[in-house]
């Protein structure tokens, strides 16, 4: 039976992907960064274990913890959105850590053993960010940007090993709390300067004309884990579909 390991799986796409594969018949690895009982079913092919991308001392210990792990799912991220110019550098090295660096290192955690076996699959989870321009979302498009690039680079040298990376880019999903996972109020982002500007795409954002749900991410991690193929972009919601038909 094969296993899955899953990061950021205390609500949102995360979540709902640690039951689509437990539905699968997968033993399930659902990480959190303070592991809560009761998010998911009780069952000897489920464990729920603690894990900060950022620091590497908790991803040692996971690694420990885990065994063996046929594909990762890198799913934690945080959130910023507002003005670039207000946005604090601290925050935006904050958002790097976890969102850019703490995707390389769960990467290079897993690797040894994959490319040992000659097999596994690692799904690194963006953003539509990376498939066009979003406003008032420039620290955060870069930083997934970057795990875009890097993904398509590290497929190329892991499949010399027989382990494939692949690239699962979600749309807008208003029900996720992606808005609300952030250090920084929205509205301490938006300066007076920039109001007149960021009405009409927050405006905008309260009322999409397509968007995802969590259950799409599921199905496109999935897809992208279990397919086999080469294939390395996964959009994932009727937005980011449309989005990477023009891309």
């Amino acid at each position: 039976m094969k296993s899955v390991l899953i990061t950021g799986t205390s609500s949102g796409y995360g979540l709902e992907t640690a039951r689509h594969f437990h539905a699968q018949g997968w033993n399930v690895i659902a990480t959190m960064r303070t592991p809560r009982e009761g998010l998911l079913p009780q069952s000897d092919r489920l464990r729920i274990l603690p894990l900060d991308v950022t620091r590497p001392e908790s991803i040692e210990a996971l690694i420990v913890a885990a065994g063996q792990i046929d594909v990762l799912v890198n799913n934690a991220g945080i959130g910023v959105v507002g003005a670039f110019e207000a946005t604090p550098m601290a925050h935006i090295r904050k958002v790097f850590e976890t969102n850019t660096f703490g995707v390389m290192a769960m990467v290079q955690a897993v690797i040894p053993r994959m490319r040992a076996r000659r097999a596994g699959v690692i799904v690194n989870v963006t953003s539509s960010v990376t498939l066009a321009p979003h406003p008032l979302a420039a620290a955060y498009t870069a930083s997934k940007q970057a795990i875009a690039g890097f993904t398509g680079s590290l497929a190329h040298e892991l499949g010399a090993f027989g382990v494939q990376a692949k690239l699962v880019e979600p749309g807008y999903a208003p029900t996720t709390r992606f808005a609300a996972n952030t250090d920084i109020p929205v509205t301490d982002l938006i300066p007076e300067a920039y109001a007149g500007y960021a009405g009409p795409v927050f405006a905008a954002f309260a009322n999409p004309p397509l968007t995802t749900r969590e259950s799409d991410v599921a199905e496109a991690v999935w897809r992208a884990a279990t397919d086999g193929s080469d294939r390395l972009h996964y959009p994932a919601g009727a937005d980011a579909v449309a989005l990477a038909r023009i891309a």
